[in-house]
């Protein structure tokens, strides 16, 4: 069983071909097993790609509890990279297959090197019956209850659900506390990926996140979206803005005046490849100080 391992700021995925969309399921099985980080390869996810009928390529994604989501930002630019790189597709723009309906990823090539990948997201989803959310209502201010504590949030969808708790630290959040309690609170009956965000000015925020049927991860592109949508909307942010995320930076921009209608692009705000020959000198001189940029996804 061959398979590629690859990140997008440390969010991590095992990547295995099928020959079609509906072959892909029957990976679905092997999901928790491969993505255990103890007794299988470990991952966040592991993502099935190959040539599609209707797009480029698919991808579909099955999480470590074998679920199956819809979308994953991170996720899209490996199989992007992954793509180009075992000649799967020939151009840099890529046209792939997901749940939550096509996605565009484009590879920035620099003299034949893949130097990032930025990723047209489609359009946030503020409907609370299609993110889905119960009950009627503005999806902006919603009082979310767990145990003697009240959250409010703000839900989006960039193809899968979003909680967003605005957080004073981000630092100082029990995100591994509360995030799998909210995740299958019974306002989200399709379960909810829940982001809490730190505001630091009008182009910057820091966010944590807790992915549905995952768990704690160091980034979330769909995640990162969702927060910037939910800044805007909350008249915290610019329309532009770097995420600080723990496995590092993306830069998110809603392009059109009014978010509704509009496309959301995610790309890393600085990427560059590591050539085998510095990674060798590293590992020759370990207590030389080296510097070089960790790549978009590898």
């Amino acid at each position: 069983m061959d398979f590629t391992k690859m990140h997008g700021l440390g969010n991590d995925f095992i990547i295995m071909d099928a020959p079609s969309w509906e072959d892909a399921g029957h990976y679905q099985a092997y999901a928790s097993f491969l993505c255990h980080r103890n007794f299988g390869v470990g991952a966040d996810g592991l993502i099935i790609t190959g040539p599609d009928t209707e797009m480029d390529i698919f991808m579909r994604i099955f999480n470590p509890d074998g679920s199956e989501p819809e979308m994953c930002g991170n996720g899209i630019r490996c199989v992007a990279r992954y793509a180009y790189d075992h000649g799967l597709v020939k151009t840099n723009r890529i046209r792939v297959r997901t749940l939550a309906g096509p996605r565009y990823p484009e590879l920035i090539i620099n003299n034949q090197q893949v130097e990032a990948i930025k990723v047209d997201m489609g359009e946030p989803e503020l409907n609370r019956e299609n993110i889905p959310v119960k009950g009627e209502g503005s999806n902006i201010g919603l009082r979310l209850q767990v145990n003697s504590q009240e959250f409010v949030a703000t839900a989006v969808s960039m193809g899968n659900p979003h909680c967003i708790i605005f957080v004073d630290e981000v630092d100082k959040t029990p995100v591994s506390t509360w995030g799998p309690l909210l995740e299958v609170h019974e306002m989200f009956p399709a379960r909810t990926n829940v982001e809490f965000v730190q505001v630091l000015n009008n182009e910057e925020i820091i966010m944590s996140v807790w992915e549905r049927g995952t768990g704690l991860t160091l980034a979330c592109g769909t995640g990162a979206c969702s927060s910037l949508v939910a800044s805007v909307l909350n008249n915290k942010t610019g329309r532009k803005a770097t995420v600080h995320l723990p496995g590092g930076d993306l830069l998110i921009a809603i392009l059109a005046e009014h978010i509704i209608g509009s496309h959301i692009f995610v790309a890393p705000v600085e990427a560059s490849v590591i050539v085998p020959v510095a990674l060798q000198e590293f590992l020759r001189h370990p207590f030389q100080k080296l510097f070089f940029m960790i790549p978009d996804a590898v």
